[in-house]
């Protein structure tokens, strides 16, 4: 189901672990900060909503997606970290660097969390716009922001 016909903030929370005293760090990319910024806010939200303390989420800027794999990479090898999520937007240009930049993170981002063996989520929009982009980032598709610290949180209860 596209996000289109999903609202991104809508989740089921049913048998979600206790994260009290679990450390999550939030990797932001600065590159369309308009939307990674509201992304960031969803997450964040949404792990305190859930039980995180405000002191275990940190949160990380790098300058662009692409760099979110080495950004996350930090993170993920730190023994007290728990779940790494990683926030970014690539929007569709004239080129084909949207496909180049998407398809590097979403390798980069997979690499590290099977490298180190803990959570690692892909928290990226890759519209084919802004306006899709914003509708992704809190707008009428909800938040992804919301939906990758959903993801993290569960991911933890597999381990």
């Amino acid at each position: 189901m596209s996000s289109a016909d999903k609202n991104l903030s809508v989740f089921t929370t049913d048998g979600l672990p206790d994260i009290t005293n679990k450390k999550f760090v939030i990797v932001v990319a600065e590159w369309n900060s308009e939307v990674t910024e509201a992304l960031f806010q969803g997450a964040y939200k949404t792990l305190v909503d859930h039980g995180a303390q405000t002191q275990n989420i940190l949160r990380a800027n790098v300058p662009g997606s692409f760099e979110l794999s080495f950004g996350s990479q930090v993170y993920a090898q730190k023994a007290d970290v728990d779940a790494v999520i990683a926030i970014g937007c690539v929007i569709q240009g004239e080129t084909k660097h949207n496909d180049y930049i998407n398809h590097a993170v979403a390798h980069g981002l997979t690499d590290v969390a099977l490298k180190y063996n803990k959570p690692v989520i892909f928290g990226v929009l890759t519209p084919n716009t802004l306006q899709q982009a914003l509708d992704r980032a809190g707008g009428i598709h909800g938040n992804k922001g919301d939906e990758a610290a959903i993801t993290a949180i569960k991911m933890l209860s597999l381990q």
